[in-house]
């Protein structure tokens, strides 16, 4: 199982981050609150196309290859 921890100077980060986030953007704070926490789950990321197929979006175009 491949997992993506912080050292604790990254957690102070994500979590110094979080705290100057948290007023104007709640969902951000929360998630790099869980991410400092936890770290990330490499097993259980998801590629992109996955999702969009997933949620019904259109696949990407031609014209934007970049933009999602």
């Amino acid at each position: 199982m491949a997992h993506l921890t912080f050292d604790g100077a990254e957690q102070r980060e994500l979590r110094e981050a979080a705290r100057a986030e948290f007023l104007g953007n709640p969902a951000l704070a929360y998630v790099l609150e869980s991410l400092a926490a936890e770290g990330i789950d490499l097993d259980t990321c998801r590629d992109w196309d996955d999702i969009r197929a997933d949620r019904g979006l259109p696949e990407k175009s031609g014209e934007a290859p970049h933009v999602a």
